[in-house]
């Protein structure tokens, strides 16, 4: 309903904007919906995107389409022209009106939604359960950002931006029926069990010793007082425990997981696992999603997934090169969900002339190295990343790395925050709990951006940082095409 509301929102620009950018607002929010749970972060969703809106879309209006004739016919990395349609379009009296009634519509299903709030707990059975790379929520133990080593205690598990949800599970209002039908009624003995097992693991494993045990003794004395007596459903008690884990530590990356069907033991690094894996990365092109030739030769990479290097090497290299010759690039991360540190290192081999030490929260290891890439013109070049609200694991690892290094200008939205590495635990055959396990030395100083996100050099709303970054790579492009800093550069 809400993606539905939004979509109709978008109306409310001009046409051309519609073409060039409806498709990645649509999808940013999209992301945003699916993490932003409760009605306090619902509410500031929604703030964020009608702010946005009334700043934004007189904005539009008020930009002449003629401005975009300096991209007319500019050549794509594949030799193949594309051209833009140019059109005048002011703004039509009917659209104040159409506003106008939208805005009502808008905040009317938000008050029914809010007061329906205790009755539906919106997106709890959402089902878009796997990420870019299709994995799933929490991994096993990994061997720094890769691949999972050795054996799972789950079936089909991963590192990705979705939550967990059981293999084969349907999605919407087939899913509901099935819950209803299959989730058996929680006693005091089982919901006693599944808090001392997720305490335990709590105190054996969390990143941080003194919060688990305030974690532990939070849910604890819950279960002493009586508190969960009236909770009957085993996805409701999941819910429930994940809230107050995280209202605690301020730790998003925590998660009590119920399925309904049974989890089985199996090992995740299977013959089958890294086949289902590959064929993904054939399907999607290793998420290398668009690699274009912006004008002035800037070079334009969206990558929605940092892929294993095992896998998508070869694929990352291509891409590299068809960027090669450019005099700017920007990396597109806005819908980018993380993935694995070696393909982060790879990227970055191209940006830098000498080996350099980057920073993983998930562990340090010889992967988390760059390797300079003999053939690169790219370690002079001005590097841009877009960022939003759902860039996040290593995604952020990129942008923050990047950007601590002075090598990269961030541009968009402060990232996810999310850090810290985890590891699934299997409790019984419907319950599991999700524990970040590993946090790693960080040369550029104190903490991460766990919880904080990484910050953008230059704010813009995520919709339209692309735009932005590519004025600021026009006008760095210009200034280092003048013969006064070609002759600074010379000395």
């Amino acid at each position: 309903m809400s993606e539905t509301i939004y979509a109709l929102l978008l109306h409310l620009f001009p046409a051309h904007f519609r073409r060039m950018y409806g498709d990645d607002a649509l999808q940013l929010v999209r992301d945003r919906m699916h993490d932003e749970r409760g009605a306090r972060a619902k509410a500031r969703l929604w703030w964020d995107l009608l702010s946005d809106l009334a700043r934004s879309a007189p904005r539009q209006y008020g930009r002449r389409p003629a401005e975009l004739a300096g991209a007319v016919s500019p050549q794509r990395a594949g030799g193949v022209p594309s051209f833009w349609i140019l059109e005048e379009e002011p703004m039509r009296a009917g659209t104040w009106l159409w506003a106008g009634v939208l805005s009502f519509a808008l905040v009317g299903t938000w008050a029914v939604l809010l007061s329906h709030g205790g009755k539906h707990r919106l997106g709890s059975l959402a089902s878009s359960g796997r990420d870019a790379a299709g994995r799933l929520r929490w991994a096993p133990k990994q061997s720094g950002a890769g691949m999972p080593q050795g054996d799972s205690d789950v079936e089909l598990v991963g590192s990705g931006a979705q939550r967990m949800h059981a293999p084969g599970q349907r999605s919407g209002g087939e899913i509901t029926k099935q819950v209803m039908l299959l989730e058996a009624e929680l006693d005091d003995a089982e919901r006693q069990r599944i808090v001392d097992a997720v305490s335990a693991s709590l105190k054996q494993d969390y990143v941080d010793a003194n919060a688990a045990q305030k974690m532990a003794d939070v849910i604890e004395a819950h279960e002493r007082h009586g508190d969960y007596k009236a909770v009957m459903r085993g996805r409701e008690f999941a819910d429930l425990l994940t809230r107050q884990l995280r209202e605690q530590s301020h730790d998003t990356d925590l998660d009590v997981v119920y399925s309904a069907e049974r989890l089985h033991p199996l090992s995740a690094f299977s013959a089958d696992a890294q086949a289902q894996y590959r064929k993904a990365m054939q399907e999607t092109n290793c998420t290398f999603a668009r690699v274009e030739m912006l004008p002035h030769n800037i070079g334009y990479l969206k990558l929605n997934a940092f892929p294993d290097p095992a896998v998508c090497k070869a694929t990352a290299e291509a891409v590299m090169a068809r960027l090669n010759g450019t005099q700017a690039v920007i990396f597109d991360l806005r819908e980018n969900s993380g993935g694995y540190g070696g393909m982060v290192s790879l990227l970055a081999g191209y940006l830098f002339a000498q080996p350099i030490h980057l920073y993983n929260p998930r562990g340090d290891g010889p992967e988390n190295w760059t390797r300079p890439e003999p053939t690169s013109k790219l370690e002079n070049k001005p590097v841009y990343i877009l960022t939003s609200r759902a860039t996040q694991s290593a995604a952020e690892m990129f942008s923050y790395d990047l950007k601590r290094m002075k090598r990269a200008t961030l541009v968009g939205e402060t990232t996810r925050g999310a850090a810290h590495a985890g590891v699934f635990h299997r409790i019984d055959d419907h319950f599991g709990v999700g524990i970040p396990e590993v946090k790693a030395k960080n040369p550029y100083g104190a903490g991460n951006w766990e919880g904080m996100g990484v910050a953008p050099d230059v704010k813009a709303p995520a919709w339209d940082a692309l735009s932005v970054a590519q004025r600021l790579a026009e006008k760095k492009v210009g200034e280092g095409s003048k013969p006064g800093v070609a002759r600074q550069e010379a000395r």
